[in-house]
């Protein structure tokens, strides 16, 4: 019996040994386009950059950490995102940036928690990334690390993290559909991608992982005790909702009945939404009430099958 409890043990250790140094992530290549800054500070606001990583409340400096995130596996604190170059990212390249932000690896090679949407941002172009690197030069150093965070056993156990990308971490379908029309096409890139809709709004497992046969279906368990209403385009189109006053209530955070919006999303506008284009609130309305998106097509492009961008 002891033999067979040291066989196990010591099978279990090789286990973990092996996916504490089991490699993850792609080197990006070499990232030479010029970035242009208002792009890049115009992406940062519809991706939620600035909202997460700004403790608004508390009086914090812009990008220089933001308030805890409190789930069922910890609070989570983002991180101090200046040019500071001790506490935040002034000592990296824009190639760690790239392969942060795409692929949820730090410069050290270690995976992010998933309470950091990296995987909606997988398709950015290396122009994305540049105009993002550019905007977040500009910002002041502040020489403040944010909180450590706050997570139990066993998930404060970093290598457990590539289990669950290996499990869930999906490609986003934000490639355009040759059959759609390019204002339904941007709305397919913001709702899936950059925006991150699906994160509030589709439901999740015991595991963390969005449930892709049931996408914007509604989230009765977000942080913080917050619940997102389903978004599909029979649920949308039930409630009275229209490409226009949609759009509306993007910007402004009102509803058709003349009610405003609660709970977080109350913070997604007034962080994020609000500052889009017309132009890209009324593309984002037609893509979410079109209801046209091909099953095949999800499939093929990341719900059902894992693409593991960053495995």
């Amino acid at each position: 019996m002891k033999k067979l409890v040291f066989a196990a043990g010591a099978l279990c250790a090789l286990v973990v040994g092996g996916l504490v140094i089991w490699p993850i992530g792609k080197v990006p290549a070499s990232i030479t386009q010029t970035g242009d800054v208002q792009r890049g500070a115009y992406l940062a606001r519809v991706s939620g950059c600035i909202s997460c990583h700004t403790n608004s409340e508390a009086g914090g400096a812009a990008l220089a950490g933001g308030a805890g995130l409190t789930t069922d596996f910890g609070t989570f604190f983002p991180p101090n995102l200046t040019t500071d170059k001790e506490n935040g990212i002034g000592g990296w390249t824009v190639e760690q940036f790239a392969k942060a932000v795409r692929q949820g690896i730090s410069p050290s090679g270690e995976p992010y928690y998933p309470a950091f949407s990296y995987p909606f941002y997988a398709d950015f172009t290396d122009q994305d990334i540049a105009d993002l690197w550019a905007a977040f030069q500009t910002v002041p150093p502040v020489a403040e690390a944010a909180p450590e965070h706050e997570v139990r056993f066993p998930f404060d156990q970093r290598w457990g993290l590539k289990l669950w990308r290996a499990a869930y971490l999906y490609d986003p379908p934000t490639e355009p559909i040759d059959e759609k029309n390019a204002q339904w096409n941007r709305g397919r890139e913001l709702v899936r991608g950059a925006a991150h809709c699906g994160a509030c709004h589709t439901p999740r497992n015991i595991g963390g992982g969005r449930l892709l046969d049931a996408v914007f279906a509604g989230n009765e368990a977000l942080p913080g005790g917050s619940k997102a209403p389903s978004i599909t385009p029979n649920s949308l189109a039930e409630r009275g909702w229209t490409v226009s006053n949609l759009a509306y209530a993007l910007r402004t955070g009102v509803t058709p009945s003349g009610d405003a919006f609660g709970g977080s999303m109350v913070e997604v506008v007034q962080g994020n939404t609000r500052f889009l284009s017309p132009n890209d609130l009324e593309a984002m309305a037609v893509y979410l009430l079109d209801g046209d998106e091909p099953r095949a097509d999800r499939v093929a492009q990341g719900e059902g099958a894992a693409a593991n961008k960053g495995m």
